[in-house]
């Protein structure tokens, strides 16, 4: 992989991560396009630039983490889900499920389900008057939701959305619950699967590692910030019409 490579791959992960549009969906396609080969490497890399766009999310909601430690049970209540489906299916899902086909298909299903649903989520009015006060049942259904995301191309966020606001919360809040579960969620799944594939990289590919993470930290926060004023300003339908666009359109490249 080279230097233009790791600086779009980085690009499009930060992007992407914490929007409904499947990150993990557009690494897999941007690849596949670029005929990026997935040697121990590459694999390591994808999965080791989310800690840039973590650390995004920590920067940017820093306050919230350190209003007390309601919200952490919250979040540790929503992970349960994904964290006991993950373990029994990571082999499964890595193996069967990563591929552009999986992909497409899950960005045209999402996408329907984004714009068929996109009313309610912008005009519905929160049953949570703070966020830290969502019940332990709303915090595991949202959880339960985001476990579905470990299909590729479903997206974490659109699933976490989606799961906020069938389970009381109104838009802000649901994007606002899904950035911050997505900080535990993605220092587990990044932490399990680099224990996974460990690998001794050359200085090259370390330096190539760091750029990666420092790209996807940058677009990550400025994505997150033009994320919630679109939503604010268009909601969700638009994010549907692209997820549908993009997973025809790689549903005839790939045939």
């Amino acid at each position: 992989m080279n230097i233009i490579q790791t600086i779009i791959l980085s690009i499009i992960e930060g992007i992407t991560e914490f929007l409904p549009i499947s990150s993990t969906g557009h690494m897999i396609l941007a690849s596949s396009i670029m005929n990026i080969s997935e040697d121990a490497f590459v694999k390591t890399f994808e999965i080791a630039i989310q800690i840039g766009a973590i650390l995004a999310i920590v920067w940017l909601y820093a306050k919230r983490f350190l209003q007390g430690l309601t919200i952490y049970i919250k979040l540790a209540i929503a992970f349960i889900p994904t964290g006991i489906i993950g373990i029994f299916a990571y082999h499964y899902i890595k193996t069967y499920l990563f591929n552009p086909i999986v992909v497409s298909t899950s960005l045209i299903l999402g996408g329907i389900v984004l714009i068929l649903i996109d009313k309610k989520m912008v005009s519905q009015q929160s049953k949570t008057d703070v966020l830290e006060n969502i019940s332990y049942k709303n915090a595991f259904f949202i959880g339960l939701f985001q476990s579905v995301s470990m299909i590729p191309g479903v997206s974490r966020a659109a699933a976490t959305i989606i799961g906020g606001i069938f389970n009381g919360l109104d838009k802000k809040q649901a994007l606002e619950f899904s950035f911050l579960l997505a900080v535990p969620t993605m220092v587990v799944a990044t932490g399990y699967d680099l224990y996974k594939t460990p690998v001794v990289f050359t200085g090259h590919e370390i330096f190539l590692g760091c750029l990666g993470l420092v790209i996807a930290f940058i677009t990550a926060w400025i994505a997150v910030k033009v994320f919630i004023s679109l939503v604010q300003n268009y909601g969700f339908k638009y994010f549907g019409y692209y997820r549908i666009v993009l997973g025809i359109i790689f549903l005839l490249l790939v045939k």
